[in-house]
């Protein structure tokens, strides 16, 4: 059924469309008068209910639905045989217009789910009715230090308390009945650019949260915070500090030999903890992935080499201390931004005819690693996807055996996989009826070059790489060539066997996370705004739906009153379609943020598109070639992570090709004075205390975006199809 019901203030805030913390009150509750009675009923989730997951296959409790975080749901009334009557039984349409990554979790009825600007929602899980809000007012202006958008992967439940991190940096308490604050715990220094997208894990009444930043220059750390009262527990530093200084920890003082030359820490050194974790209660070990150095080029942050621990590796900590147990590194040295944040899963494996307790990722760099979760050993690791930076994995030693060409010291290279990952963050799934892992994979080119001219910007992007040489050519003839090497799948992969079982090819890269159930059901949306049903065996389409958006969070299945429901969040958003071009358009795809549930029999409908055509309108380009080739370099350095390789939009935030003849006229005053700040656009004559732009630099760069303009406007005059992917909403 269609929400019908909802407050007054967010009815307001939809029809306007905003794209910012709304201007609601910081919890609205639906039904106050019965909050005391329900506080106790309400997310009453605990670690016994946790480790007995099978026991409530209709509850989704934690954010892989149990610790092994193999996202498997052992519900089957949906199945093979009845998945084609799948239909849509209500929706809910979120008052804002930016990417969404969260994993829906559902207790006892009620559902949890986070939105963009960290928003947190609870709603009636059968019926759709929307119970509370929670806005936590992130500062708009705190986007400019986001690598890839204003996201949330989902809460955390815990004795009737909900828990979710916020952009900048707090770790927040809710009532799980009313939604109102409890306790917050800034988490990060509020003078660096951390953020926080990830979602929380609570093990043994802590709760664990890490942060993101290293593109902006941050050093790494896991923490954990006591679940009622927020005071810190302990802290995990992920990379060595100032080596002149004692190390925080044994594992540290080990680190510190791995790098070598230059002085990463002033800048953080990078390893962020952003994203994935599980646990294994019977080893009592917590598996934390820690991200890419800062800045990606090795040759800048640690010039002698090294494999620089403990960037790009799995670690296995106490949960209760967070002491080390062990580690293992998959890209040593990393070079690449090649993460190891990616979702690990735990299972047990008749590997070689023994059982063997594995811990299995697919991470960044195209290997798919099995693991033993008890010692780190390396069982296994092949190639999942396309990758030219090794020549494989040496068996003795499980290191990649690395091609130096790769490492662009003395000129630029063409690698694959790109910092966006031969699988990103989107979480793949285990079954352990078919014994397969079904994984999001993508293939996309990326051409790193050092920069010889490297200088830390506070706040912004620092990489290293000159992002300009990994543009889309403008040349449309080996722009197209460019563009057939980019692809997307669908792949079932057999970890004891270590090869790919079949595949689905979906055309476009970064399509959504997976769900596979007892129905020996895959579910996954895709970013050209499918969501569908493959049968878990052999890949076969047994089902799907256009939902209008594309869909990068993953899936999952929850039942209330016997009847079971398959939800996802759909909203395109993330690191590719702000930054990708050319490519995030191959998805054809703009965002309509979104709640889907479904049902066998549901009757709801989405309501028609709103289509909306509109044309380039530049003014006369004043600026000599030089000037717009400046232009495009300061338009790669500090513009082109949200708006597009080549200003093409990916459909999110506006095409700036496609600019109001107001927007041209206020362009100096939304660059350097940050006129729309109220919507993420910070003013660039500044940040962070830092000069970054003058007018000089703002004017190159709009000189670069009306060039650009112009070429648009002159390839629709040729009859080619349009236009922009940009949102309706907002000033252009």
């Amino acid at each position: 059924m269609r929400l019908l019901l909802l407050p007054l203030v967010f009815l307001v805030a939809l029809q306007t469309g905003c794209d910012r913390p709304s201007a609601t009150a910081t919890s609205v509750a639906a039904a106050p008068a019965a909050a005391t009675q329900a506080a106790a009923a309400f997310a009453m989730v605990d670690e016994t209910r946790i480790r007995a997951a099978d026991a409530e296959p209709q509850n989704w409790m934690s954010h892989g639905r149990s610790y092994d975080e193999q996202r498997f749901s052992p519900l089957g009334s949906i199945n093979r045989d009845n998945v084609a009557g799948l239909g849509l039984d209500w929706h809910f349409d979120f008052p804002t217009d930016r990417g969404l990554e969260a994993t829906p979790l559902v207790v006892d009825g009620r559902m949890y789910v986070t939105g963009a600007w960290s928003h947190v929602y609870a709603f009636d899980a059968k019926t759709g009715a929307l119970l509370w809000h929670h806005d936590p007012k992130v500062p708009p202006a705190w986007a400019v230090h986001l690598c890839c958008d204003v996201v949330n992967r989902g809460v955390a439940l815990w004795q009737g308390r909900v828990y979710a991190g916020t952009l900048d940096g707090r770790l927040i308490a809710l009532d799980a009945a009313t939604g109102a604050l409890l306790w917050s715990q800034q988490t990060t220094p509020t003078d660096k650019p951390y953020s926080i997208t990830g979602a929380p894990r609570i093990v043994k009444g802590l709760v664990i949260i890490g942060n993101g930043g290293s593109e902006m220059g941050v050093r790494g750390y896991v923490s954990a915070y006591d679940a009622a009262t927020g005071e810190m527990k302990w802290r995990f530093y992920t990379v060595p500090g100032d080596p002149a200084q004692p190390a925080e920890s044994p594992a540290l003082e080990a680190a510190k030999a791995s790098w070598k030359g230059g002085e990463w820490w002033k800048t953080g050194g990078g390893g962020t903890v952003w994203d994935s974790m599980a646990y294994d209660a019977e080893l009592d070990l917590l598996y934390v992935g820690v991200g890419n150095g800062s800045p990606w080029n090795q040759q800048i942050r640690s010039p002698g080499g090294g494999d620089n621990l403990y960037l790009s590796s799995i670690l296995a900590l106490r949960p209760e201390t967070g002491e080390y147990v062990w580690h293992y590194q998959t890209t040593p040295g990393d070079a690449w931004d090649y993460t190891a944040t990616q979702h690990m899963i735990l299972a047990d494996l008749v590997i070689g005819g023994q059982t063997r307790k594995v811990i299995m990722q697919a991470p960044k760099n195209g290997f798919f690693y099995v693991l033993d979760r008890a010692t780190g050993e390396f069982i296994s690791g092949e190639a999942y996807a396309q990758q030219t930076w090794t020549t494989g994995i040496d068996k003795a030693t499980g290191k990649p055996q690395v091609v130096e060409a790769a490492r662009y010291r003395d000129k630029e290279a063409l690698v694959l996989p790109s910092p966006y990952g031969a699988h990103n963050w989107q979480p793949m799934s285990f079954s352990p009826r078919t014994g397969l892992v079904y994984i999001p994979v993508q293939e996309i080119p990326f051409v790193f070059k050092h920069d010889p001219a490297y200088r830390h910007h506070p706040g912004l992007w620092n990489v290293g790489v000159q992002i300009e040489a990994a543009g889309m050519p403008e040349d449309p003839a080996i722009a197209a060539q460019v563009l057939k090497m980019v692809q997307g799948r669908l792949v079932a992969w057999d970890p004891v066997s270590q090869k790919e079982a079949w595949r689905v090819e979906l055309h476009a890269p970064f399509n959504g996370g997976t769900l596979v159930t007892a129905g020996d059901l895959v579910f996954a949306g895709s970013a050209r705004g499918e969501f569908a049903a493959y049968d878990a065996a052999n890949g076969k389409t047994l089902w799907s739906a256009p939902v209008q958006t594309g869909v990068i969070a993953p899936p999952i299945s929850y039942a209330v009153d016997g009847k079971q429901y398959v939800a996802v969040v759909a909203g395109w958003g993330g690191a590719l379609p702000l930054a990708g071009g050319e490519v995030a358009r191959l998805a054809g795809s703009v965002n309509r943020s979104r709640l889907l549930v479904y049902s066998l029999g549901g009757k709801d409908a989405l309501p028609a598109p709103v289509q909306t055509t509109r044309q380039p309108e530049p003014p006369p380009l004043q600026a000599d070639a030089a000037t717009v080739a400046a232009g495009k370099t300061l338009y790669a350095q500090f513009c082109m992570a949200c708006h597009g390789d080549g200003a093409v939009g990916g459909g999110v935030v506006p095409d700036l090709r496609y600019m109001s003849a107001q927007t041209h006229a206020e362009f100096e005053a939304i660059v350097l004075g940050g006129l729309r700040h109220e919507r993420g656009m910070v003013g660039f004559a500044s940040v962070m205390g830092q000069p970054v732009l003058d007018a000089a630099g703002a004017a190159k760069i709009h000189a670069y975006v009306i060039q650009r303009a112009q070429a648009e406007k002159a390839r629709l005059a040729a009859g080619a199809s349009s236009a922009s992917l940009a949102p309706a909403e907002g000033p252009q």
